[in-house]
């Protein structure tokens, strides 16, 4: 392959020379050419080895169809499995192959080629079972993908994202597109424009055109300069990568300052002008590096200024490479043409690299530095079928093509089948009259039209040799010769067999081939084999663009307690609990220190904690009561008014969603506390029950948990405290029991002292307006002191409850946990009304007798605690089974030993048996026990 630079053609900047390196060689170029151009100008052939065998590969197409040049930019940003041919080339910049080691050119891993006969497709699912997989897997898993990624790479993190919506939408600014966009705006209607490209004008670049008189560039520049002038939205670099529900389209901009900016747009009409993409001729060795797409080499050409070769062969099986053959002869190319419409063939192509000679059908051999083939066009119609469009089989353009008509989904140009200059113009003005926009007479058109005839080229059942259909991921004929033996005849099976047309390449190229030889090899149609399901992104989109500028706390900012300076000056360490910023543990201590010595005081004497995260959304009206029996897994409308109840909540499955105190206010008032990061979930549920099974009139739902501030006295000490701060109200036992709620005053100020506990021991829950709960915080501390009260962080809260067997939704259940696989099995039984998830209680799931339930576990050898999430096994004949897991694991300062909740299969009739747990290969002793390790008897509570 001798490709190099031709002076006088080109759209580049040859006032500004431009170098960079690819795998440590020096590459010169100019400004506007690509990675990829920059590269053939160079002569440099081989860019990138192929996935499975790590054969050489070279440039095969000139824009997003393109299966083999994807490679890392280094620097001066960091870009990973990026497409060369869409690239734009930048002085100093730094570019690597990806999938070669240590390049392209001198693979290390290139001796797997070798060995392909003994893996074929699907290999991986017949191979390295024995001895064990695992054997296998970490260097299996090593090689597999493209590129590496780097910790140490500066990647872009943010990116802007952007809503939009507009009349038209118009996807490819071709011909057609440009055309579309022109009238639309001249209309009146508001516009947006994109295309894939650098810049608009897409076949109209590099072929001959003659439009109203004038040459295709200059009519390109015209109408985009016009379309300025009438306000529309022009979006270069910009490629449509998937259409979503309600007709949102995901538009991905790739900004000239290296960033992305991710548009969504909701237009009322979508014009596909999206082109059509060139297929490959199958013929042996037809992966070589040298050999391109026709319309890749003329692009090449007019384009950068590149001629692909010197001793230059076109084949092809349509009459688009008429022109490609003039140009290149007129560049200075010996040009040698191969007709399939003409019962000429290739057979097969030779080279050590790349390609050097090539044998048709007859037995000719002719030397060729490049190869051009045309195995005809794909419409790109990837938009159009995810917009839910069914294809149909057009048997003279041997293509699918576009079916019924879309409710606001248009289609122009090549991507319709319309490949002339003026038929692309006259699919054009058939949407235009669609939308509604008139127009006189299309433009005149000065270029002769391609010949339409096409000959079929379908790959063949028997071929010789390696004919290669999917260049990405080494696909074969044989390998779909195989499929179809082994009765992967689905074109989904088949694709997942082969991975034809997988990954970043999509079928761009490969996927009509491949289906056409299946309809060979099973004796149907090619229609009848059907077609993949085109699945968004079109082509890849950064990550930083789908995120945008949610990253960190912009991804959810975290919510801020009332009290965090109050907390801050008291030396709290912070941490992001359930969507709140929380204090952890106080203090200049370790972590562990600070949570067992806040632990133990909170035992002993008396602890403060700012519980105010904790959910309080107020259920009113004449309804309430039926609702929250509706709501809840307990019964809860025999509630008194001034009492509480814990229960449970539950999904349409059953499954245990949420837990927390419903306290009865008044008769028709209830207010429900769930867990501090459930609030917005149990609110919507709520909300969505009430608006699907209840009168809106009877029953009004309110959030007031970012109103109110929750203040804890916890404590043997709790009661003493509050009787000296005095809140206006008797603490006695009998007047304020374990479960009710009363009012007192602070001040001016109501507070709702309620006595609840997530501790176990005797508890108060102060609810005060949140603008009024600091002087309240600080008068607590300061009768605190006089019972040597703590301050008690968030992971401290957490040994005491885990020491009673309380649950954290989320951390000791899962999405399958049921009530009673938590001990709670007497509402299901007496319940007489129904309730979210009853249904489901009584399924065959939710009966089996291998269930996980909750249990406790003390370990019985050391004082490490058990690692959360560390399994339980059991050993079978098949080896270690899991038989459930650690939950929750503490060091309990007042118990001097660790404790632990799990989830353990049978777990409540397995009460003191000795299990195994495994974690990291290390096995330790447990005995299953109840769930309380702490004042079974709950004497504390009244303390």
């Amino acid at each position: 392959m001798t490709s190099h630079r031709i002076d006088s053609l080109g759209r580049i900047d040859r006032s500004q020379p431009i170098r960079f390196t690819f795998d440590g060689e020096d590459v010169h170029g100019f400004a506007g050419d690509t990675i990829a151009s920059a590269l053939l100008a160079n002569g440099i052939g081989i860019v990138g080895r192929s996935f499975k065998y790590h054969r050489p590969r070279g440039i095969w197409g000139a824009g997003v169809e393109e299966p083999n040049a994807i490679v890392d930019v280094i620097a001066p940003s960091a870009i990973r499995n990026c497409r060369a041919t869409t690239e734009l080339a930048v002085d100093g910049m730094i570019v690597r192959s990806v999938n070669a080691s240590p390049t392209a050119a001198r693979d290390r891993n290139a001796f797997l080629d070798r060995f392909a006969r003994f893996i074929p497709s699907a290999f991986y699912y017949k191979t390295f079972m024995w001895p064990d997989w695992h054997l296998f897997e970490p260097r299996i898993r090593n090689m597999a993908g493209l590129s590496v990624l780097d910790p140490n790479l500066d990647l872009p993190r943010y990116a802007e994202q952007v809503n939009e919506s507009c009349d038209v939408l118009v996807i490819g600014g071709g011909a057609a597109g440009l055309y579309t966009a022109l009238k639309v705006a001249e209309a009146g209607q508001s516009v947006i424009l994109c295309d894939d490209g650098h810049e608009f004008g897409g076949a109209l670049l590099h072929r001959s055109a003659i439009i109203d008189g004038i040459e295709g560039g200059e009519w390109i520049a015209k109408v985009v300069a016009r379309l300025a002038e009438l306000g529309t939205r022009l979006l270069p670099r910009t490629t449509a990568f998937g259409v979503y529900d309600h007709m949102l389209i995901g538009l991905n901009e790739r900004r000239k300052d290296g960033t992305d900016r991710l548009w969504r747009i909701r237009p009322k009409t979508v014009v596909l002008a999206t082109g059509a993409i060139e297929r490959p001729l199958p013929f042996a060795n037809n992966d070589l590096p040298g050999i391109l797409s026709a319309e890749a080499g003329l692009s090449y050409l007019r384009r950068h200024g590149v001629a692909v070769g010197r001793h230059v062969v076109i084949a092809s099986n349509n009459g688009h490479t008429q022109e490609v053959a003039s140009a290149l002869a007129a560049a200075g190319s010996k040009v040698t043409v191969v007709d399939y419409r003409k019962e000429q063939r290739l057979a097969s192509a030779h080279g050590r690299g790349r390609v050097s000679a090539v044998t048709l059908e007859d037995g000719t051999r002719m030397a060729a530095d490049a190869v051009l083939t045309s195995g005809g066009f794909t419409p790109t119609l990837h938009l159009y079928c995810q917009a839910r469009g069914k294809l149909r089989f057009d048997d003279t353009l041997l293509s699918f093509i576009a079916g019924d008509e879309l409710d606001r989904v248009l289609i122009a140009g090549a991507a319709d089948g319309r490949f002339g200059l003026q038929d692309v113009l006259q699919s054009a003005a058939a949407v235009l009259s669609k939308i509604g926009v008139a127009i006189e007479a299309i433009p005149e058109v000065g270029c002769e039209a391609p010949d339409p005839a096409i000959a079929p080229a379908w790959p063949q059942p028997g071929m010789t040799g390696r004919v290669w259909l999917d260049l990405q991921h080494d696909v074969t004929v044989k390998d779909i010769e195989l499929a179809a033996r082994e009765n992967f005849v689905s074109v989904e099976h088949l694709k997942r067999y082969t991975t034809l047309g997988m990954a970043t390449d999509q079928g761009k190229t490969s996927n009509l081939n491949g289906l056409a030889l299946m309809a060979q090899l099973t004796d149907r149609a090619i229609p009848a084999v059907g077609t993949t399901t085109y699945r968004p992104p079109f082509t890849p989109v950064p990550l930083a663009s789908l995120t945008g500028m949610r990253g960190g706390p912009l991804m959810n900012p975290p919510r801020r307690l009332a009290l965090e300076n109050e907390h801050r000056a008291a030396g709290a360490n912070l941490r992001e609990y359930g969507g709140w910023l929380r204090p952890a543990w106080y203090g200049d201590m370790t972590e562990e220190a600070a949570i067992q010595l806040e632990a133990t005081k909170a035992r002993k004497t008396v602890a403060l904690f700012d519980g105010s995260p904790l959910g309080k959304i107020e259920v009113q009206g004449p309804q309430a009561a039926e609702f929250v029996d509706f709501v809840y897994y307990n019964t809860m409308s025999t509630l008194k008014p001034g009492r509480c109840r814990y229960g449970l909540i539950l999904n349409e499955a059953g499954g245990v969603y949420d837990d927390g105190v419903l306290v009865r206010l008044e008769e028709n008032r209830f207010l429900v506390s769930c867990s501090s990061s459930h609030v917005a979930g149990v609110h919507a549920l709520l909300e969505e029950w009430r608006q699907d099974q209840f009168d809106r009139n009877q029953l009004f739902i309110h959030n007031a948990t970012a109103d109110t501030a929750t203040l804890t006295v916890s404590g043997p000490r709790s009661r003493a405290l509050l009787e000296a701060v005095d809140l206006g109200l008797s603490l006695d036992d009998e007047a304020l029991p374990h479960m009710a709620t009363s009012w007192g005053c602070f001040g001016p100020e109501n507070v709702r002292v309620t006595r609840v506990s997530f501790t176990g021991d005797r508890s108060y829950e102060l609810s005060i307006r949140a603008d009024r709960a600091a002087p309240l915080w600080s008068r607590l501390q300061e009768a605190g002191r006089a019972f040597d009260a703590v301050l008690l962080g968030l992971e401290a809260l957490m040994l005491l409850r885990a020491e009673k067997g309380f649950i954290v939704i989320g951390k000791d259940t899962d999405g399958l946990t049921l009530p009673m696989d938590l001990g709670v099995s007497t509402p299901l039984a007496k319940k007489l009304v129904d309730f979210i998830g009853r249904r489901s209680l009584f399924s065959e799931e939710a009966r089996r007798q291998d269930r996980k339930q909750l249990v406790g576990l003390d370990v019985l050898e050391g004082n490490t605690p058990l690692a959360t999430g560390a399994h339980g096994i059991e050993a079978t004949v098949s080896g270690k089974r899991s038989i459930g897991y650690v939950t929750s694991s503490y060091s309990s300062p007042v118990l001097n030993r660790p404790i632990a909740l799990a989830l353990i299969e049978r777990g409540a009739s397995r009460h003191g048996e000795i299990i195994q747990i495994q974690h990291l290969g290390k096995t330790r002793n447990a005995r299953v026990a109840p769930p309380c390790a702490f004042d079974v008897k709950g004497e504390r509570l009244n303390a």
